[in-house]
């Protein structure tokens, strides 16, 4: 029992500092493009009607490191900003699907193979979930009080919250702060989760059953009803894919699971309608059932091996990085650490200009 706790906490600790250099990488840049993206920019972009507008939304929003909870602001203030019903919902699909961070993160875990398919599969699902949602007729909208996240936002993501601050650095880094605050505890659980299923679940354990349509139903209806972004579903899935569930179930679980939470529904469903809500469950289901089977179909005509992919990013780092990333990484998920490296700092700093006290 004690080498097995000892094996699996040895697991989450080598997942843990596999992902943070990375990480920390994926969110100073999803931080640069959410600060050189306001929102008022994507109202020019996403207004219209048609095809164009909804392809444009799932392709603007995919770089964008927001979790489905955190998307819905920004998708709320499109589309009362004159962006259409469609546009609006394939940004709101397109959004949490994929972002810099999570990419860069399946990339790192599962190979590039499943990194590609991962970004095709999520921007499909947002256009055919945008094109019929668009298709519905439009219902009584919500008054702005009503709109909002349920239980377990972290707030409003809104790139008018940010507003620029002196130095675009300081700016950029308060962004950052802001997208591992809304990921933090999810990320945590993720990696856990990983790092048991590693230990419990020896590799190639579930190609049996990890594999066609009846397990990709199974992991769409598991994701669904879960609130977890992009980022922390991303080590789970790759202890999938390790214990021999199929790509395509893998990415059915990676594309249901962050694109869409019980808050969203209650939100789609005041500001759009019961109809809009029930075509929007329904076409993501579907779109990522279809991207599943579609992936697996290609991996055994390729003759293909993504599960021997994975990791194969892993030793570009050296063991020292690693570990200080991983660090920095949970210093700054935890929210109480890094008030204390704060306040160490300003005392630091009060030190170094001749023992005065700053306030903190």
């Amino acid at each position: 029992m004690i080498a097995t706790a000892i094996e699996a906490g040895t697991n989450i600790l080598d997942v843990t500092a596999t992902v943070a250099p990375w990480l920390l990488i994926g969110l100073a840049l999803g931080a640069v493009v959410q600060v050189l993206i306001p929102t008022h920019r994507l109202r020019q972009w996403l207004g219209g009607s048609g095809v164009a507008p909804v392809a444009r939304a799932a392709v603007i929003g995919a770089p964008l490191p927001l979790c489905s909870c955190g998307a819905i602001p920004t998708a709320l203030s499109l589309h009362r900003g004159g962006g259409s019903r469609g546009a609006s919902t394939a940004f709101l699909v397109g959004t949490p699907g994929i972002g810099i961070d999570s990419v860069v993160l399946t990339w790192v875990l599962m190979g590039p193979f499943m990194a590609v398919s991962r970004v095709v599969g999520a921007v499909a699902t947002a256009i055919a979930t945008g094109l019929a949602v668009g298709r519905v007729p439009p219902a009584v909208p919500a008054t702005v009080g009503e709109a909002g996240c349920a239980s377990g936002c972290t707030g409003s993501t809104d790139h008018a919250e940010y507003a620029p601050d002196p130095g675009p650095v300081r700016h950029m880094g308060r962004v950052m702060l802001r997208l591992i605050d809304d990921i933090g505890t999810w990320l945590i659980i993720g990696l856990i989760l990983a790092g048991l299923m590693i230990t419990f679940v020896p590799p190639g354990s579930l190609a049996a059953w990890g594999s066609g349509l009846l397990a990709m139903v199974v992991l769409a209806l598991v994701g669904i009803p879960l609130y977890v972004c992009a980022t922390a579903a991303t080590p789970v899935a790759a202890a999938m894919l390790i214990a021999g569930v199929s790509p395509g179930a893998v990415l059915v679980f990676l594309i249901a699971g962050p694109v869409t939470s019980l808050a969203t529904l209650l939100v789609l469903r005041r500001e759009l309608g019961t109809p809009a809500a029930g075509v929007y469950l329904g076409s993501i289901v579907v779109a990522a059932l279809m991207v599943g089977l579609v992936v697996d179909g290609v991996v055994a005509l390729g003759g293909l091996e993504p599960a021997a992919m994975a990791g194969a990013a892993r030793e570009i780092w050296p063991e020292w990085v690693e570990r200080a990333a991983a660090g920095v990484m949970l210093t700054l998920i935890i929210v109480p650490a890094r008030r204390a490296v704060r306040r160490a700092g300003h005392w630091a700093w009060s030190v170094a200009r001749g023992g005065r006290r700053v306030r903190t």
